[in-house]
């Protein structure tokens, strides 16, 4: 309060304030280290020295601003809970100095302490009793009462009696520090209420505070003001309150005293003037007769600081006034004069009136009369202002026949003269009454009713319209006679438009209003019904609310006058004092705002509300409380029912806000929705006073925002956007509560409340402080790491600058690191040229013309230059109150117009001769970039309101004929339709026209669409259709900002009942297809289906389908899996055509692409996925012919050939996956899509909760995820029913695994720790353990994936409980290290899913957060364990490059922690340790491969310029490793590298080998694993080339083929790491699996084994891998048998690791390519040349199905069940015993 009334006082020189003057001292460092935990401690000694501490540092008079938080949380906590009450008094004491030091700073925490302070008044001993009020005052001045009232308001009904007692004296303290326009009616009505009820309590102590706070408040606001809330009190107590009143001394002493001295005057002279009725609008020091000296105290004339422009009116000085702020004291004096007796009447008006005019007045005879009165009317004419004796003239008017004179001619001279009178003297309310009466009478009268009209007027220009306006209407509806009754409506009507609305009685008007109505009479209801009109001009929507119950026939009427003045403006007033006020006020902008915003206020508070308070029992809110869900429902469906009931309510609701917080956390979503629909009912309902509840209710409204359900976080900001409506947005933005919610680490959250800030914020002229405290948030959200939130944040960051400006920005990026400090401040550099400029005052020239003229505003809006017309519009959008009154009135206006002489009328016809366009160089260009920077209104609205309109009037005045843009915007449609026909006309003539102005045509269009003439909408898409062919034959092509602008309005047409008009919408939407890209239209449908219009959902979802079957696949967006999966939605949907739609679109799909379709969409309930394969079977089978309605509607549809082409092409992995779907469509055609639930829902859903989940990191598994999945996916019930082989059980076996898995990512912790503990109990056990195989994959994926969960949402979640988090960890934890020590499981796991999973782990080493947790320490040691586990038992090629994989992307990414790659490099140093045991099993071709890349993406030079060399060393070490353990054979595992140049690793490789060579030769002999002799290796290169190239062109030649086979394989068992690579290269596929096989058959004879093999194992290796066949005689060690053993073991699907070389096909097949798909299409590929081969026929037959199989089924069979195992065992044996 007192800075306010500081600037206020301009007579004094402005005193300086000492505490200005102080330096700030730092306290919050200086608190003993150990405070917090003192203030915890039992003995009571301990925390009274910890508050003793405090005491001293807060005594500082000026403290400096921090974060408070955590003493204020102490403070309170003692305050409200300790035992001891002299700490208790301590704390408060404590509280007390912090509010003083810190003044405002204190207001964000005042919300938290108050209701702990009210509450502890229960306290008896004076001394705590008196430290909590010195506490609870000074707090009261850091915040306003405004803010802290709820509180109050809640202790007031306290059932101690003490609470009570101290509420009202803290009221009583605080009204004492306020003025009138801190303390405004909508705030002291519930205070009063509360008072009047403490002031009728049993206990005296209540009664007499509750009395001190009502005369103190009377005394700030005076006495009229606070009498309305005091009805029911009785007179004993009205004295009593007056008589504090009169004791009370305010604050602010001398101000205070003036204000009341007026406040005294008024009431004296009010009760004087007996006959002026008390509801009149006049104010205090009008009634004065001095104008200005009166008022010499009172802040009024305080203001006139500014030599230019008239007085100031400070904000409610005047309490009676509503409608007469800013205006000059001289203009609105009120004459106020004693009634007159008949004599002194007589006796002025004989001084004044010749003799002859007096007598003859009465005469019998009317000729006389008319004599007489006409030279009364000469004689007022020439009498002087102060002459005209007023009240005596009209009363010798009103002398017998007076009103009742029967001669007309005479009763308008005398009504003419009556006007005239009030318009040349000091006409007074005495003298009005006189007349009214008469007049009234007479204004339904043929002949006198236009004079006694302009009587009235007149009187009513000289006695202010309200009170006029009143007098007229009561006695109007106290005579019987219809006709006065409908035309004093009328006369009002007129009235209302030239006066203003402002100070007007709503009240009275509509009970007079609905008598009116109830008129038998229909003028009279008509003429009711138009002054409803007039009046809905001024107060929109509120005034409909009062109506509610009319009947429905005449609510239909009333309807239909609100629609027709529906986007009109209410014109400028033209009489009365309001149109002097504008001239020259230059600082009047804020009152006039706030004028409006009271007036819409006022409006509300006359709705009658209902107290339902008594209907909240305490039943109900145990009922919303319950823990049964059901029963919850049931308690919020009655609270519904009772708000519906009582339309509008009163704001306090007493306890039922904190049941209603509760439910918006509910766990049940529905509920959570019921709870918002209530809570949107409860803002209209309750209506600007929820502003009470916007801490308790509306902030957790903005915690929903942060839900991942779309549909909720779309209810919780429609709610929020219904309270910012009725609560302005100050209440929100102050204190620490928002920007707290813009803290939480939500992306859903930040994004929706970015939006809605950047949306919100250009809107508000000024903001609360606080928002600084969002900035620090605001930054973050800049680098968040979801790239919506950092789009919504750089949205928001102009919206930011413009309140704050960049000073305040700036200084706020110094808390930054150096790096982000870096990038805000560039973003802060950009978002400078974006800022929106402020929403200007009020727009006065929408409402009063300025210089006072009574121009018409029509003329004011032509004359306007075009710049200001475009800001008005602005500005209009920027205030929706403004947007009432803003602009210049469009269609009103228009009427004029009919009536224009007929000469301009030919001028016109001449115009037309010109085009009808113009084209701008670069018009549109420069539309389109004032948009983008958000100069004028972005062109999006559901409905469009009169600023857009206006804006649009504005672009084309410079581009389209001005006749043809008055047909456009002209009031009848007519109009419009003549204005297309002329655009129909000049289509094809002025084609360049028409296209430099498209986008300007296009927006008039979409206004069209909002018409209800069908006429005009049946024509607008007759020119569409025209145009858009036009358009395609010219080969143009739409841009964004056309297409944005106008394609989801015609969507909305697509909904339309009429059947041709949906038709025509259908050709117009196929042929944009022309002129703009399908699948961008794609998107604009898709929107369409949202829509909660069935027709329009049904169509749009018939759309898509057909553009999928015209464009293909390619056309969905964002990608074909998620557009398809929204479609599949509506297959659920309630009306049957939706459904139908849905199908249909999904079934032209399938025609298309086949089964496909049921992996795109993946999950759907039962019920959906089996109407969806009905339908399939029904339809899907003939494919060829499309529904005849089709075929017509999309005549132009350009077909896209390239559609199954370009399916899915996302990356090698999808390719892979498409190829093996279109191998398996080949291979059966009528195989069934359904496959089993388990390896399809949970998975998918899994994955789309990960989305929801997690922010993006770098380069996660993505790419590879469906991949991953691919094994998952593949099998095919058909083929199961065929195989006789398979083991069914084992089918269910691997399906409930499926299941199991799925669960482990689940966002239920227990039903995650389940699972886990499930596939522990098998894991554990030896047995069971196999029959994970083939699942490690998925099983580890779900793993990270709950690890992510767990880091991202778990952890920030403050409810749960973190030993419920702990356990997770451990449970997870403990999985994976049983896991990775069965080894077979544990080298099943692929490179992407590694990569991952120490992406996961190293994370969780990292997490501060777990450190924190009690048992964090032994989490982290167990991970150490599992790092450990992992790189020694995985496959060792795919975890070697798993992490050189990650080290690269740690690096990449700007997010990563150098602790990350550090760790990461920790584990390669492990791994380059057990190389030499390794080494053996490693495939160093991808390993080098990895190398390549990660040196490609860092070369040399960048790696200097990185801080860190050790990456560099690790990869050097690792290189310097393989060399030493490799030798000169390192140099042939380069063969994956396609271009070697591209990275140094070859010249690196040249150089360790140059240094190392002599010392490693040997040893690399011993090391390899084969054995072969070095003098072979020495065999010159030239002739080992010719050699091979005379065997392999044997083996070309039909005749020698077997000759060259044999040679071949005797070269090789010479030679056996002889490459033969480069001469199988560059043949063909089948060429080299027949020599491989020719091969295998010569080893299989010469070993004498024939050929019973079993045909799976034809998976060969590399021939340069296969195990040589030594020399007769020689030794052979046990590597070669193990190297057999390991062949084996991959053929039956044991062991997913890859040899040292990899097989042909994988080194033919792309190098980037996951080893899941690659096998499986390996085995395809093997599978049909094999099937071709005819020596191997009958083998083959035995087992292809089965074969078949495991080359569908996951990589690592389900098929090796125990006895293989044991069969293979058995043929190792035989083979070694062979050999021996």
């Amino acid at each position: 309060g007192d800075s306010e009334t500081g600037a206020e006082d301009g007579e004094d020189v402005p005193q300086i304030d000492a505490y200005e003057l102080l330096e700030a001292v730092e306290i919050l460092s200086k608190l003993p280290k150990d405070f917090y935990e003192k203030i915890e401690a039992k003995k009571w000694q301990e925390r009274k020295e910890a508050l003793e501490a405090v005491e001293i540092l807060v005594k500082n008079p000026k403290l400096e601003n921090g974060d408070y938080g955590d003493l204020v949380k102490e403070l309170k906590k003692v305050v409200g809970k300790d035992s001891n009450v002299m700490l208790v008094a301590l704390a408060a004491k404590c509280l007390a100095g912090l509010a003083t030091g810190l003044r405002k700073k204190f207001g964000t925490y005042s919300g938290h302490v108050v209701p702990t302070i009210l509450e502890k008044f229960k306290e008896k001993k004076p001394q705590v009793v008196q430290a909590l009020q010195e506490a609870i005052d000074a707090i009261f001045l850091t915040t306003t009462l405004q803010n802290i009232s709820e509180d109050v308001l809640a202790v007031m009904d306290n059932k101690n009696p003490a609470i009570k007692q101290q509420a009202s004296l803290f009221l009583a303290r605080s009204f004492r520090h306020c003025i009138p326009s801190t303390l405004p009616k909508s705030l002291l009505k519930p205070l009063c209420a509360a008072l009047v009820k403490q002031i009728n309590d049993s206990a005296p102590e209540v009664r007499d505070a509750a009395f001190e706070a009502l005369g103190t408040a009377q005394k700030v606001v005076g006495e009229r003001a606070v009498n309305p809330f005091l009805a029911d009190v009785d007179k004993l107590k009205l004295d009593r309150i007056k008589e504090c009143c009169d004791k009370v001394e305010l604050a602010y002493g001398k101000k205070g005293g003036g204000a009341s001295t007026v406040e005294k005057k008024e009431s004296k002279v009010a009760s004087t003037s007996g006959k002026v009725p008390a509801s009149s609008g006049a104010s205090g020091d009008k009634d004065t007769k001095e104008p200005a000296k009166s008022s010499g105290p009172s802040k009024k004339a305080s203001t006139v600081k500014q030599a230019s422009g008239p007085p100031r009116k400070a904000k409610g000085s005047t309490s009676g006034g509503a409608g007469v702020k800013g205006k000059k004291v001289t203009d609105t004096k009120e004459v106020f004069e004693q009634e007159l007796s008949p004599e002194a009447c007589e006796e002025k008006a004989a001084s004044v009136l010749p003799a002859t005019c007096l007598q003859q007045l009465d005469s019998g005879n009317w000729k006389e009369r008319l004599a007489s009165i006409e030279e009364f009317q000469k004689a007022v004419e020439v009498m002087e202002k102060h002459d005209v004796p007023c009240q005596a003239l009209v009363r010798m008017l009103a002398k017998k026949p007076g009103w009742k004179e029967t001669n007309f001619q005479v009763m308008q001279m005398k009504l003419h003269i009556v006007s005239l009178i009030a318009q040349r003297g000091n006409f007074s309310r005495t003298s009005a009454l006189i007349v009214l009466d008469g007049l009234v009478d007479k204004i339904g009268d043929v002949k006198c009713g236009s004079n006694a009209k302009e009587a009235l007027t007149a009187v009513a220009e000289a006695c202010m319209l309200p009170w006029t306006a009143e007098q007229v209407v009561s006695l109007a509806f106290a005579q019987k006679n219809p006709k006065n009754q409908s035309e004093t409506l009328n006369w009002l009507s007129n009235a209302i438009k030239e006066f203003g609305f402002a100070g007007l009685n709503v009240k009275a008007f509509i009970s007079n209003v609905k008598t009116a109505l109830a008129a038998t009479n229909p003028a009279v209801r008509t003429s009711a019904i138009t002054l409803l009109g007039v009046m809905y001009l001024y107060m929109g929507a509120p005034l409909r609310m009062f109506f509610e119950d009319e009947k429905p026939a005449l609510l239909s009427q009333i309807n239909a006058e609100f629609e027709k003045m529906q986007g009109q403006t209410p014109p400028a007033p033209t009489r009365g004092s309001s149109k002097h006020g504008s001239s020259g006020s230059g600082g009047d902008d804020e009152e006039e705002a706030e004028e409006q915003d009271e007036e819409v206020g006022s409006v509300l508070d006359l709705l009658p509300r209902t107290d339902i308070n008594e209907k909240i029992t305490s039943d109900l809110l145990s009922k919303i409380g319950d823990k049964n869900w059901k029963i919850r429902k049931e308690g919020l469906d009655e609270l519904t029912a009772i708000i519906n009931e009582a339309k509008f309510i009163q704001p306090n609701i007493g306890e039922l806000s904190s049941s209603l917080k509760a439910r918006l956390g509910d766990s049940n979503k529905i509920l959570v929705l019921q709870t918002l629909n209530i809570l949107q009912q409860m803002s209209t309902a309750v209506g600007p006073n929820i502003k009470q509840h916007v801490r308790s209710l509306g902030i957790p409204i903005i915690a929903i925002l942060g839900d991942s359900k779309n549909n909720v976080r779309a209810v919780a900001l429609a709610v929020l956007n219904s309270w910012v409506e009725q609560t302005g947005m100050k209440e929100w933005l102050e204190g620490e509560d928002f920007s707290e919610e813009l803290k939480k680490e939500n992306p859903f959250l930040r994004q929706e409340l970015l939006g809605w800030l950047a949306e919100k914020l250009p809107t508000l002229r000024s903001v609360p402080s606080d928002l600084i405290l969002c900035v620090p948030h605001l930054y973050a959200c800049l680098e968040d790491r979801n790239g919506d939130v950092r789009k919504k944040a750089q949205d928001a960051l102009p919206t930011f600058l413009m309140h704050l400006g960049i000073e305040k920005m700036v200084k706020a990026t110094g808390k930054l690191k150096p790096a982000s400090k870096d990038q805000v401040m560039a973003l802060l550099e950009k978002a400078k040229a974006n800022v929106p400029a402020k929403p200007a005052p009020a727009a006065k020239t929408s409402s009063k013309p300025s210089g006072g003229t009574a121009a018409p505003a029509k003329s004011m809006s032509a004359a306007a230059p075009m710049e200001d017309s475009v800001s008005s519009s602005m500005e209009s959008k920027m205030d929706p109150k403004k947007a009432k009154t803003g602009g210049a009135a469009t269609k009103t206006k228009g009427m004029p117009g009919k009536k224009v002489p007929s000469k301009p009328n030919l001028k016109d016809e001449d115009d037309r001769s010109g085009p009808i366009f113009t084209i701008l160089p670069n018009g549109k260009e420069q539309r389109m970039k004032e948009e983008k920077a958000l100069k004028v209104l972005k062109w999006n609205f559901t409905t469009p309101r009169d600023e857009y309109i206006e804006q649009l009037k504005v672009q084309m005045s410079s581009c389209i004929a001005k006749w043809l843009q008055d047909e456009m915007f002209h009031a009848d449609f007519q109009h419009h339709n003549k204005a297309l026909a002329v655009m129909i006309e000049n289509l094809e003539s002025e084609k360049e026209g028409v296209i430099s102005c498209l986008d300007l045509i296009l927006k008039w269009v979409t206004l069209r669409f909002f018409d209800t003439n069908t006429s005009v909408l049946m024509k607008v898409l007759e020119y569409l259709k025209l145009l858009f062919t036009m358009l395609g034959q010219a080969e143009f092509r739409m841009n964004e900002n056309e297409a944005s602008s106008f394609i989801p309005y015609l969507v909305l047409k697509v909904g339309e009942p009429k059947d041709v008009i949906r038709k025509d919408v259908r050709i117009i939407l196929n042929k944009m297809c022309l002129v703009y890209p399908a699948s961008k239209m794609f998107t604009f449908i898709m929107e369409g289906t949202k829509s909660k219009n069935s027709k329009q959902r049904a169509e749009c979802l018939e759309e898509l389908g057909c553009l999928i079957e015209s464009n293909g696949m390619n056309v969905c967006q964002p990608t074909p899996s998620k557009a398809l999966k929204e479609i599949a939605v509506h297959i659920g949907d309630r009306d049957t055509t939706v459904r139908n739609a849905a199908l249909n679109t999904i079934v032209a799909v399938y025609n298309v692409h086949g089964d496909q379709v049921f992996k795109l969409i993946g999950n759907l309930s039962e019920k959906d996925m089996s109407m969806l394969e009905e339908r399939i079977k029904r339809v899907a089978k003939r494919p060829a012919t499309a529904p005849a309605k089709q075929v017509e509607e999309k005549p132009q549809r350009l077909p896209n050939t390239n559609a199954n082409a370009s399916m899915l092409h996302k990356g090698p992995a999808e390719d892979m996956s498409s190829r093996l779907n279109q191998t398996r469509t080949l291979g059966h055609s009528d195989t069934s899509h359904t496959v089993p639930r388990e390896f399809q829902l949970d998975l998918d859903e899994i994955e789309n909760d990960s989305g929801t989940v997690r922010c993006e990191m770098p380069a996660l598994v993505q790419h590879k995820l469906d991949d991953i999945f691919e094994p998952v996916l593949i099998p095919e019930p058909k083929i199961r029913a065929i195989s006789p082989h398979f083991d069914d059980m084992h089918s269910t076996t691997a399906s409930t695994i499926n299941f199991v898995i799925s669960q482990v990512a689940s966002g239920d912790i227990n039903a995650s720790i389940q699972a886990l503990a499930q596939i522990d109990e098998v894991l554990r056990q030896e047995d069971k353990a196999e029959a994970m195989s083939g699942h490690i994959d998925q099983f580890l994926i779900a793993t990270f994936m709950q690890l992510r969960l767990v880091y991202y949402t778990h952890m920030a979640d403050e409810k749960l409980e973190k030993d419920e988090i702990v356990r997770l960890y451990s449970c997870i934890i403990g999985n994976m290290i049983s896991l990775f020590q069965i080894e077979n499981l544990a080298r099943e796991a692929s490179t992407g899913v590694l990569k991952d999973l120490m992406h996961g782990l190293i994370t969780l080493m990292l997490d501060s957060r777990v450190e924190d947790l009690e048992e964090g320490q032994q989490v982290i040691r167990s991970v150490n364990l599992l790092v450990v586990k992992v790189l020694e038992k995985s496959d060792q090629t795919n975890i070697l490059s798993a992490l050189l994989v990650l080290l690269q992307d740690s690096l990449v990414a700007t997010a990563s922690s150098p602790k990350f790659s550090e760790l990461v490099m920790k584990c390669l140093w492990r791994m380059v340790r057990l190389l030499p045991e390794s080494l053996n099993s490693i495939n160093l071709d991808r390993i080098l491969l990895d190398i390549h890349n990660f040196m490609k993406v860092f070369p040399k030079d960048k790696m200097k310029q990185h801080k860190n060399e050790l990456p560099m060393r690790t990869l050097k070490t690792i290189l310097h490793t393989l060399c030493k353990l490799k030798g000169p054979k390192i140099m042939d595992h380069l063969s994956m590298i396609e271009n070697k140049n591209e990275s140094e690793l070859e010249t690196h490789l040249l150089r360790v080998m140059k240094h190392s060579m002599d010392q490693t030769g040997s040893k690399t002999e011993k090391d390899t694993e084969k054995g072969a002799s070095r003098i072979d290796e020495k065999v010159s290169k030239a002739k080992v080339s010719d050699i091979l190239a005379e065997i392999f062109k044997k083996i070309g030649s039909k005749e020698n083929t077997k000759e060259g086979l044999a040679e071949l394989y005797e070269y090789k068992k010479k030679y056996s790491d002889a490459d033969i690579e480069p001469f199988l290269k560059n043949s063909s596929q089948f060429f080299q699996s027949y020599v491989e096989r020719g091969l295998r058959l010569i080893e299989m004879e010469r070993e004498g084994k024939g050929v019973k093999i079993s045909p799976s194992t034809v998976d060969v290796t590399t021939t340069n891998t296969s195990a040589p066949t030594p020399n007769s005689g020689e030794e052979v060690g046990p590597s070669v048998y193990l190297e057999r053993l390991k062949i084996l073991r991959q053929r039956c699907g044991l062991d997913n690791a890859k040899d040292e070389r990899p097989s042909l096909t994988t080194l033919l097949s792309k190098p980037a390519a996951p080893t899941v798909a690659s096998s499986t299409d390996m085995l395809h590929s093997k599978l049909s040349q094999l099937r071709e081969s005819r020596e191997q026929s009958q083998h083959l037959e035995l087992d292809s199905n089965q074969m078949h199989l495991s080359g569908i089924s996951t990589t690592s069979t389900m098929s090796s069940t125990a006895a293989n195992i044991d069969d293979l065992k058995k043929r190792l044996e035989r083979i070694k015993s062979s050999r021996k």
